[in-house]
C-alpha cells in the first residue's frame, strides 16, 4: 500500500527540513498524532492534506505517489477516492496535473485552500464543486479555473464514478 511510501517520503522531507512534528503541525493545522501515524503508515492521507504538507514543505504534491511496479504507476488508491500523478515524475513543475476518480456518493470532505489555481476538468459524470461556499455543478467535458485561495472542495451526489483532472498551480 502506498501509505507506507507516503509516510516514509513525509518523514525523510520533514527531517531533511529539520522540521519536528510539532513544527509541521503548526504550518499545515493537521495534528501532531496525525502526522505521526501517516508517517508510520498507520493512517491514509486525503489529498487536502498532502495539499497542505506539501506546501508546508515546498514541494509538489507529486513527491507523495509511490511508482510501484505491482499497482499502477504513481497512484494512490483509497476506499472511496482514485488520485493518479499525471506530472510524469517531474517534481519542480510550477503545476500538478492530478486524476481523480470519485466513487458514487463520494460527498465527504472539508473545503480547503492553498496557493496557486485551481483548474479542473470532468472527464465523465456530473461533479458537483464548492468555491467559497457557492456549489455548482460540471458535466462530462465542461471545465472551470478559480484562486485555490478560495475555500473548495469536489464532490460526487450521484450514484456512478465522476473522473475529472485536477491541474493546481503553485502560484
Amino acid at each position: 500500500m502506498p501509505q507506507g511510501f507516503v509516510g516514509i517520503t513525509l518523514k525523510n522531507l520533514r527531517k531533511e527540513r529539520e522540521l519536528t512534528l510539532k513544527n509541521l503541525a503548526q504550518q499545515t493545522g493537521v495534528s501532531i498524532s496525525f502526522l505521526s501515524q501517516v508517517e508510520r503508515g498507520k493512517s491514509s492521507v486525503t489529498l487536502e492534506s498532502l495539499k497542505k504538507i506539501a506546501d508546508a514543505l515546498g514541494v509538489n504534491p507529486s513527491v507523495f505517489f509511490a511508482v510501484d511496479d505491482t499497482q499502477d504507476a504513481l497512484a494512490i488508491r483509497r476506499e472511496t477516492f482514485y488520485y493518479k500523478d499525471l506530472s510524469n515524475g517531474v517534481i519542480e513543475a510550477c503545476f500538478s496535473p492530478i486524476l481523480v476518480t470519485l466513487q458514487p456518493g463520494e460527498n465527504e470532505g472539508n473545503p480547503f485552500s492553498h496557493s496557486g489555481h485551481e483548474f479542473l476538468f470532468v472527464i465523465e459524470g456530473l461533479l458537483t464543486v464548492e468555491v467559497n461556499g457557492e456549489r455548482f455543478q460540471l458535466h462530462g467535458q465542461e471545465s472551470t479555473l478559480f484562486d485555490a485561495q478560495k475555500m473548495h472542495y469536489w464532490f460526487n451526489y450521484t450514484d456512478k464514478i465522476v473522473r475529472f483532472l485536477v491541474v493546481s498551480s503553485k502560484n
